[in-house]
């Protein structure tokens, strides 16, 4: 499960600003936190607000090779099989994750597909207007690993309340 903050709304042009990742499995104990330092002067202050840094602070994270590279051992790591990338709101999440990887790594583990926890939930509820949020636990914060961990813990009770068939 992974969850972005970005300082605008496509990347490339506006910047990554943290993520974070959880394992699903039933401890949510494997976890990744990513801040990255700015790669364009370009910046949108609204959304830079969302993440609750500034800008003067981002520009003291890490380089986004380096980061990305960690990120792709710490996914080879934890994960027995391919990995699945599967997000909260994953038409924005993936692509700047996707568009990283292949920017700094020149390629993405995840290959090039994504989940999209919402319309999972839709499909259970067999409603396209219901929304799986109350199913978090962990409060949504705009921390990435919090927001993940949260969003992992929906997944969680998808399958264990829901009948969702999932392999962990």
């Amino acid at each position: 499960m992974v969850d972005i903050e970005s300082d605008g709304p496509i990347p490339g042009d506006y910047s990554m600003i943290s993520f974070g990742a959880v394992l699903v499995n039933d401890e949510l104990d494997k976890t990744f936190y990513g801040k990255l330092k700015p790669i364009s002067e370009k910046y949108d202050p609204e959304a830079l607000a969302v993440s609750g840094h500034s800008r003067e602070e981002v520009a003291n994270f890490e380089d986004p090779a380096n980061v990305m590279a960690d990120f792709a051992v710490w996914i080879k790591t934890v994960c027995k099989d391919r990995p699945i990338f599967i997000s909260d709101n994953n038409g924005f999440d993936w692509m700047f994750i996707c568009w990283y990887f292949h920017h700094f790594t020149g390629n993405n583990p995840f290959g090039f597909s994504s989940q999209n926890l919402g319309s999972l939930y839709k499909g259970i509820e067999k409603d396209t207007f219901t929304t799986f949020k109350h199913l978090r636990k962990t409060k949504h914060t705009h921390n990435p690993v919090d927001d993940a961990r949260g969003n992992a813990e929906a997944l969680l009770t998808m399958k264990r309340e829901y009948g969702l068939k999932i392999k962990f």
